[in-house]
C-alpha cells in the first residue's frame, strides 16, 4: 500500500514544468518560510514588535519561543539520527523507474522537514489552536511534495509528521 500510494502521487511530477517547479519549491524550500513564519506569527500575536519596550515583552512570552526552538532543534537532530539507525532506502533507491526532481542523499525514513514542520506546528497548536493548524496543514504539504518530487515514501511522512507531534509533546510536558 505504501508503493501504491507513493506511485499514486510521485505520477504528478514530470508532467508540467512548472508544476514540477512548485512542487519542488514547497519539498525544498517552503520549510524555512515555515520556520520564520511561526516566529514572526509569535512576535505579532503577542504584540512584541509594536510595543514600547519589546524585549520586556519577549521576556514574559519567551517560553513559546523556547518551545518552537527546541522542538524543532531536536527534530533536526532526532531525524538525522533516526535515517543512520533505520537505513531506510529511498524511493529512487527502491525502483529505478522513479527519477525525483532534485537530488538527496542519504536514507528515508522519517523526513526531516516534514519532522521540523510538525514539531513547530504542534509546539504552535499546543498555546494557539487556530494558528497550530495552519501549520499542521504546512507540515502535511511539505510532507506530500516531498512525495512527489519523489525523495520520500508516505511511510516516511507519516513517520516524521507523528514523531515531530511526539516531540513537540515531550518537549511541552518538560
Amino acid at each position: 500500500m505504501n508503493n501504491q500510494i507513493f506511485f499514486f502521487f510521485y505520477n504528478l511530477s514530470h508532467q508540467s514544468a512548472f508544476f514540477d517547479g512548485v512542487v519542488n519549491f514547497f519539498a525544498v524550500y517552503f520549510i524555512y518560510i515555515v520556520i520564520i513564519s511561526a516566529f514572526l506569527f509569535l512576535f505579532f500575536y503577542h504584540k512584541i514588535l509594536p510595543s514600547e519596550n519589546p524585549l520586556k515583552e519577549f521576556i514574559n512570552k519567551w517560553k513559546e519561543f523556547v518551545l518552537i526552538c527546541v522542538s524543532g532543534g531536536l527534530a533536526l537532530i532526532l531525524s538525522k539520527i533516526l535515517k543512520i539507525l533505520i537505513h531506510a532506502p529511498r524511493p529512487f533507491d527502491a525502483f529505478p523507474q522513479v527519477h525525483s526532481l532534485f537530488t538527496e542523499t542519504g536514507y528515508a525514513f522519517p523526513s526531516g522537514h516534514t519532522m521540523i514542520a510538525s514539531a513547530i506546528a504542534f509546539s504552535l497548536f499546543f498555546t494557539h489552536k487556530k494558528a497550530g493548524y495552519f501549520f499542521m496543514f504546512f507540515a502535511l504539504v511539505i510532507g506530500l511534495a516531498r512525495i512527489i518530487v519523489g525523495v520520500h515514501f508516505p511511510i516516511d511522512i507519516l513517520g516524521g509528521f507523528v514523531i515531530g507531534a511526539l516531540i513537540a509533546f515531550f518537549v511541552k510536558n518538560v
